[in-house]
């Protein structure tokens, strides 16, 4: 935002209007850098039935002879409840690393397994199942390309009618979409989205959550954007996906967690976020907030930050889609609750999760930096108090408090009024003594501004020694020119 020039800058040179379009050129590119991608991950369904249990169900080793061996007797065994017990071997087996690599070199072993997946048999087809997902779970990027002849397969059961069974098939898409792009190729003609779109009217729980998360994996596909994306926003997926995290007696945490990620890689790929505003998806996203808030103070809140991390990057991310002239428009953001959900979540975030607190104050940023209502909401709630408590926390925090508070004094000299006197001042004077350059830059920002609408806030930097703090950091290339512009502001107004 503080571009170096040659020369001295005059106090006319940063004047309050050049100043906020110097803080929203930074604010764009900074949202940009923002959208972060949650990591990749894979999900493991490994549930023993008692009988199994006992010890009996310990990881074994298997070597090619062995797989041989309990794939011939699934194949062909006696009976049905030898073939599947074989196959039972064999999942234990697929849990070692070493035995999915001998699955994989050994001939055969794979269109045998789909022979078996595809029976009709129910017990061994569920058995095979089983098999694959143990193989989806490998680390070893080969033994997804392995799986691949059993994809298509695993699609078309997700029309069956046993919820298990699609669970099951769901999860295993979900691990082998994010390891292997040659799967994605695969399943994208076969009509994958579609199928997804199909499974969300499931009245199964288990199901709507498998299905966030392998829905939430083909997201974070690098070619989601052009390829993936614009077939969900053709499909019923997000009003379906919308209304699931609607707050209410039937919201589901685990089935909100995982849509909440899709909806955040969506916004993320910038595809198309007017339609989500167009459906409804900030008022939605307001309501889990004020939920999420509410949770909180029932004590309701075990797990919460697990929703609450994807509802907060939502929402903040989001906020920067709608134009600064129809933020006026967005009724659910005018409500003062929504600021105080914010300060609940961000007291809950400070003594649970604290790595969660950047994301609260990014949300509180963009929700104050076109929004002069929320900025009087934070002071009617006597909530500057509280934020200004959090600047010792860390460098990133200080300058995410910085950036609020310049929100609220850019709105003009009445907000200024607002907050003096009072602990700002000698707030600021305190981070002049870091040597955080990113924070020392965000207070001089934030003083040059206060000075341009409270000159008494400039008598009072002043006569605390505000010059002598400055001088400190005279020889800091990249806050130079901000010093200089700053002592010109103080000493003549």
């Amino acid at each position: 935002m503080w571009s170096r020039r040659p020369g001295r800058l005059s106090a006319r040179a940063c004047g309050a209007e050049e100043l906020r379009c110097r803080r929203r050129e930074r604010e764009a590119a900074l949202r940009k850098a923002r959208r972060e991608q949650q990591l990749v991950s894979k999900r493991l369904l490994r549930e023993e039935a008692p009988e199994d249990a006992g010890g009996q169900s310990a990881v074994v080793l298997l070597g090619e002879a062995e797989v041989q061996q309990l794939l011939r007797l699934a194949q062909r065994g006696t009976d049905e409840k030898e073939r599947e017990k074989a196959l039972v071997s064999l999942r234990r087996g697929l849990q070692h690393p070493e035995t999915q690599r001998t699955f994989t070199r050994l001939e055969g072993s794979m269109r045998t397994l789909v022979g078996l997946l595809t029976s009709n048999r129910a017990l061994l087809q569920l058995e095979a199942a089983r098999c694959l997902h143990e193989l989806s779970h490998s680390e070893q990027s080969a033994v997804a390309e392995a799986c691949l002849p059993a994809t298509s397969y695993l699609l078309t059961y997700l029309s069956g009618h046993s919820s298990e069974f699609i669970e099951l098939c769901l999860y295993t898409l979900g691990n082998l979409i994010v390891e292997s792009e040659a799967v994605r190729k695969q399943l994208l003609p076969q009509g994958i989205v579609p199928a997804l779109a199909a499974c969300i009217q499931s009245p199964h729980v288990a199901v709507l959550e498998a299905l966030g998360y392998a829905l939430s994996q083909l997201l974070q596909a690098k070619e989601a954007p052009e390829k993936i994306i614009p077939s969900l926003l053709d499909s019923s997926l997000l009003q379906h996906m919308l209304l699931l995290m609607q707050p209410g007696p039937k919201l589901n945490l685990g089935v909100a967690v995982e849509f909440a990620w899709c909806l955040h890689y969506i916004i993320c790929s910038q595809v198309n976020n007017a339609m989500l505003l167009s459906h409804g998806a900030l008022p939605t996203l307001a309501m889990m907030l004020l939920e999420l808030a509410g949770a909180v103070q029932r004590m309701d809140d075990v797990g919460l930050e697990l929703l609450a991390c994807p509802v907060v990057r939502c929402l903040s991310n989001l906020l920067t889609e709608v134009p600064v002239e129809a933020m006026g428009e967005q009724v659910e953001l005018r409500d003062e609750r929504v600021v105080a959900a914010v300060f609940i979540l961000l007291q809950f975030f400070l003594q649970k999760q604290p790595t969660l607190l950047p994301e609260g104050l990014w949300l509180l940023n963009n929700l104050t930096a076109n929004s002069p209502t929320l900025c009087t909401s934070l002071l009617s709630l006597d909530l500057i108090e509280p934020l200004l408590q959090l600047l010792p926390l860390s460098s990133v925090i200080s300058v995410l408090v910085l950036r609020v508070l310049c929100n609220i004094v850019e709105k003009g000299p009445a907000y200024c009024q607002r907050l003096w006197p009072g602990p700002l001042l000698s707030r600021l004077l305190n981070t002049l003594v870091l040597s955080d350059t990113e924070v020392v830059g965000q207070s001089l920002e934030l003083l040059q501004l206060l000075f341009l609408y409270l000159p008494e806030a400039a008598q009072a930097f002043l006569q605390q020694s505000g010059l002598q703090a400055l001088e400190r950091h005279q020889d800091e290339t990249q806050l130079r020119d901000r010093i200089l512009a700053l002592q010109q502001t103080a000493i003549h107004g």
